[in-house]
C-alpha cells in the first residue's frame, strides 16, 4: 500500500468510527428519553419492564386519596375500571387533581408494586381526557368511558 492509500484508509476508518460513535450516542439518548405509557391493567399484568421509567394513566379511585400528615406525600389508587395501582407522590398536586379525575403520572414502580410518581398531570377541563387514558379506558371496556359517551 502506498502512503497515499494508507492516509485514505486511516481517514475513512476514522470517519466510520466517528459516525458509528455519533449514531450510538444518539440512540442511547433517545432510549433514555422514551416515556412509555401503560394502563393500570398492564402494570398489574407485569407488562412493565423492571426499573423502567414510564407514564401511567387512569382515574383516581373515589375515597383512595390520603395525605401523609405533616408531609407533602399523597397516596392514592389509580384505576382503569378493571385493575388498580397504588400511587405515591411527594409534592404539590395540580389544582385540578381530585377523586374521579383522569390523570397521567410519570415515575417508576418500587419493589412492592407501588408506583412512585415524580410528576402528576391532571386534565384541564371536564371535557378533556388525555389521549393515552382515553385509549386505555376504551380498551378495558370501562364503564366510565361508556358513561361519558352516552351523556
Amino acid at each position: 500500500m502506498s502512503p497515499k492509500q494508507k492516509q485514505r484508509f486511516v481517514l475513512v476508518s476514522l470517519l466510520v468510527v466517528g459516525l458509528g460513535t455519533g449514531i450510538g450516542l444518539v440512540l442511547m439518548a433517545l432510549n433514555e428519553n422514551i416515556n412509555l405509557f401503560f394502563s393500570p391493567s398492564q402494570v398489574v399484568a407485569g407488562e412493565v419492564p423492571a426499573g423502567q421509567h414510564f407514564r401511567i394513566g387512569g382515574m383516581v379511585t373515589e375515597g383512595s386519596v390520603e395525605q401523609v400528615e405533616g408531609e407533602l406525600t399523597v397516596r392514592f389508587a389509580l384505576n382503569d375500571s378493571v385493575q388498580e395501582v397504588l400511587v405515591e407522590y411527594n409534592g404539590i398536586l395540580p389544582d385540578l387533581f381530585r377523586e374521579g379525575q383522569g390523570i397521567v403520572a410519570e415515575g417508576k414502580l418500587d419493589e412492592s408494586g407501588t408506583f412512585i410518581a415524580k410528576q402528576v398531570l391532571a386534565k384541564h377541563d371536564e371535557n378533556y381526557m388525555p389521549p393515552e387514558v382515553e385509549k386505555a379506558l376504551k380498551e378495558s371496556g370501562s364503564d366510565y368511558y361508556n358513561k361519558e359517551i352516552k351523556q
